[in-house]
This record gives C-alpha cells, sequence and structure tokens, in this order.
C-alpha cells in the first residue's frame, strides 16, 4: 500500500507551510529526516519540535503525527510544519519522495478518508464547497453539507424504504397471513412521506444557486436616469464612471457587495435608447440580453421626470422578475405611482438598504434560512429529483404486484445511495475527488 505526500498549503511565501504523508510507511519515512530535540520521544497529535535533516543544513520544524485509525484519511499521517518559503517546502517534499513517498493526487488524502470510512460522499463534497466558499450563506451552506446533513437525511429515508421493502418480503413469504389491501395502504402512506421529505430537501436546495454564485441583478433603465451612481452607491465604491453626459456607460460594469451572508452581483448597462453610435448600440444590446439573463432587474426611474417613450419599451420588454427603482427621491417627483417600486436617492443614499432586502425577498424569499436548511449541490439535486420522480412512480402504480413495488422501492433507495456514496460508481467518485487541490 503506498504512502502518499503533497504540500497541503498555498505554495507562496508565509509564516509556514504544511508538507503532510499518509500511508503505512509515513511515519518511517519522516524519521529518516525529522529528529526531535532533546530525544523526547513522539507521541501521537502532540507536536514535537526538531530538525529536518535537508542534507547540507537542517530545518528547525515541527512534526505531528497521527495514527491510525483516529487521522484523517484512517491511515498513518504525518504532518511538517515548516517555515514558509517555496524553495524549502519544495525541496522538504523532495526528500520524502526520494525516501519513497509518492506524490499525492488532487484530493487523494481526502479520497482515502471517504473510502476508510471516516466520512461520507456527501460531507466530502461539502469539503470542496467550503473551501471555495465566496460568501457567508455559502460557507454556512458548506459546513452542513461537511458536517454530513445531507448524508443523515438520507439515511433516514433509506431507512424507511428498507421497512417498507421489509413488510413486502413477508407478504411475499407468507401471503396467507397479509392483508394485501391494508398492507398497500400503508407502502402508500409511507410512500408519501418520503415524497413530502424529498420535495422539502429539493425545494431548499434549488436556492443554492444564489448561494453559490450569488443573486445576478441587471441595473436597466434609459440613459441618465442614475444606473452608475446607484450602483456606486449599493456598492460603496466609485466603480462605474458617472458624468452628466448620455450614453457614458457603454459596456456592462460588473461588481459584487455582500449583504446578509448573501453576494449580490450587480451588472450596470448601457442606457437602452434610441442611437446611431456603433459603440452604444453594442452596449445597448448587451444591455437587452442582461435584461434576459438576470435573476432579477432593478428598472432605474428618474422620479423627477414623467414616463418616457424609452422608459416605456423597457417596461414592456419585461419577463423577468424585477423591481421598479425610482431614482432622485431628493428631488420633487413628478413620476406617478408604479406597481412594485422602491423610492431611492443615488445621491443621498437613501433607502438602500430597504432596497438590498427587497433584492433578498424577490429572489431567496425572506423566510428562508441556511442555518436550518440542509442544502444539495447540483449533483446531488438531481439524485433527488431522481428519487422522487421514482417515489411518485412508486405511488401512482396500480400493478398489484408486490415483486413490480418491491423493484422500485430498491431503485430509489439506489438512487439516494448515490449522495452517501453506497451505490455510486467508481468514475463519478473519482470525478468529485479530482476536483480538490492536490494534498488536500
Amino acid at each position: 500500500m503506498k504512502t502518499i505526500v503533497a504540500i497541503s498549503t498555498p505554495l507562496a511565501k508565509s509564516a509556514i507551510s504544511i508538507v503532510r504523508m499518509s500511508g503505512k510507511n509515513a511515519l518511517t519515512i519522516a524519521q529518516k529526516f525529522f529528529t526531535p530535540l532533546k530525544k523526547q520521544k513522539l507521541q501521537p497529535r502532540k507536536m514535537a519540535l526538531g530538525k529536518f535533516d535537508l542534507g547540507s543544513s537542517f530545518e528547525k520544524c515541527l512534526m505531528v503525527f497521527f495514527e491510525a485509525p483516529n487521522s484523517y484519511t484512517g491511515e498513518d499521517m504525518v504532518e511538517l510544519h515548516l517555515h514558509g518559503g517555496i524553495v524549502l517546502t519544495q525541496l522538504v517534499q523532495q526528500k520524502l519522495l526520494q525516501a519513497g513517498a509518492q506524490l499525492a493526487e488532487p484530493g487523494e488524502f481526502t479520497k482515502l478518508a471517504f473510502l476508510n470510512g471516516k466520512i461520507s460522499l456527501d460531507e466530502a463534497e461539502g469539503i470542496i464547497e467550503e473551501i471555495n466558499s465566496e460568501s457567508e450563506a455559502e460557507l454556512k451552506a458548506a459546513l452542513a453539507s461537511a458536517d454530513g446533513e445531507l448524508n443523515q437525511k438520507v439515511k433516514l429515508l433509506q431507512h424507511k424504504l428498507k421497512d417498507i421493502l421489509a413488510e413486502i418480503e413477508v407478504s411475499l413469504d407468507y401471503p396467507e397471513e397479509v392483508d394485501f389491501e391494508v398492507l398497500i395502504d400503508n407502502i402508500i402512506k409511507s410512500l408519501k412521506v418520503i415524497k413530502t421529505e424529498l420535495s422539502v430537501l429539493i425545494s431548499n436546495s434549488e436556492q443554492l444557486k444564489f448561494v453559490k454564485s450569488g443573486i445576478n441583478v441587471a441595473i436597466v433603465g434609459r440613459t441618465n436616469v442614475g444606473k452608475s451612481s446607484l450602483l456606486n452607491a449599493l456598492i460603496g465604491e466609485e466603480k462605474a464612471i458617472v458624468t452628466e453626459i448620455e450614453g457614458t456607460t457603454r459596456d456592462i460594469v460588473e461588481a459584487k457587495a455582500d449583504f446578509k451572508g448573501v453576494r449580490f452581483n450587480f451588472f450596470d448597462t448601457a442606457g437602452i435608447r434610441e442611437s446611431d453610435d456603433l459603440v452604444e448600440k453594442i452596449g445597448i444590446e448587451k444591455s437587452k440580453k442582461m435584461l434576459k439573463d438576470a435573476d432579477l432587474v432593478l428598472v432605474v426611474l428618474d422620479g423627477s421626470e414623467k414616463l418616457s417613450s424609452d422608459d416605456k419599451k423597457i417596461i414592456n420588454s419585461l419577463k423577468q422578475p424585477h423591481l421598479f427603482v425610482v431614482n432622485k427621491s431628493d428631488k420633487k417627483r413628478v413620476l406617478e405611482k408604479m406597481n412594485d417600486e422602491i423610492e431611492v436617492s443615488a445621491k443621498d443614499k437613501k433607502n438602500l438598504q430597504f432596497l438590498k432586502e427587497s433584492i433578498l425577498q424577490k429572489t431567496i424569499g425572506e423566510d428562508f434560512n441556511f442555518n436550518a436548511s440542509v442544502l444539495a449541490n447540483e449533483r446531488q439535486l438531481e439524485i433527488l429529483k431522481e428519487a422522487l420522480k421514482q417515489t411518485k412512480q412508486a405511488i401512482s402504480e396500480k400493478s398489484e404486484s408486490m415483486e413490480i413495488l418491491s423493484l422500485i422501492i430498491k431503485n430509489i433507495w439506489q438512487t439516494l445511495g448515490k449522495i452517501t456514496g453506497e451505490t455510486e460508481n467508481e468514475d463519478i467518485i473519482d470525478l468529485i475527488f479530482s476536483r480538490f487541490c492536490v494534498g488536500k
């Protein structure tokens, strides 16, 4: 069985670097180079200060040994905590490779943890998402996954399916002792409970795109209504150029801001109007496309003026969820009242918090709780949807054949097993762990 090694921290100048090994010979290989100071005895899970032999010199560093099975991978593991030099870290890894260790593949440490029963497949995917999190909400969802919450929910559903299968097996073995009408009625009731629980998991997880990618918010409107000023006010910096000249914004200006842990991806678009300017026309076409692709559209109107023909064209083209943002509330209002409108002043930064709250409510919903919800990633979501489809099939199955019903329920159990890793094929498992960086 091989012993793997990798640098587990970014290869850069830093305070410390960590090189880790896992495998039967991890400690033996490490002790060829590492000597504890004061001849202290190495104890599992306790840091030891010592010297690492580099050949012509020594590196003073720390080493910790994790004895199997009480380690991340379930195997013997060693971590060397070095000064964070790039050449130094590479040299230490090279010494360990020369002594018999093999370079780890991306995600191989975590894959070993899965194969050795230390974590479930959904926990492993949660670790990936935890590392890649870019917002507080995404991190909370990832931490829940890394803690195995989805695995627990799925295991409970699988247990319920096993109970149903046990009832069917009894009916097949002792048909004379079973009231089939009552049995089928009980099975359908149990399947309906499973259907409801799957539906809730799917419904919650549909919001995951907002957690992972943020909410894409297009800021659209005709020229000079204050779109760029609004963008700058929402993100708290001068990202977009603001002038009195019409058509200043000729391309999409992107900016990000976090609100209550959720990332808003704002897109300030070129003012939509009729134009003969080639560059501006290209910007306007991009604006129209962004209007279609956004999760939410903020239609900015000038509250100090009446609706123009350009305003009306934009409003009539709306198909996406939208809010009317009536800007320039610092001036006398002339614009008639709009449905779903929010009055703001980009100049005075008035009512911007309420606007952000409204964006959340219009997309995710005010009652959605990222702390309490178990969220599935895209792969897991498709599996849950397939399980729901199969459950509905079982409920609507008209045949009185217990064998057919048993087969469908076994398929549901196997489908859910793709989340826990019990029934997922090796190629998919390899693909999941390949998303990790080397050393994790």
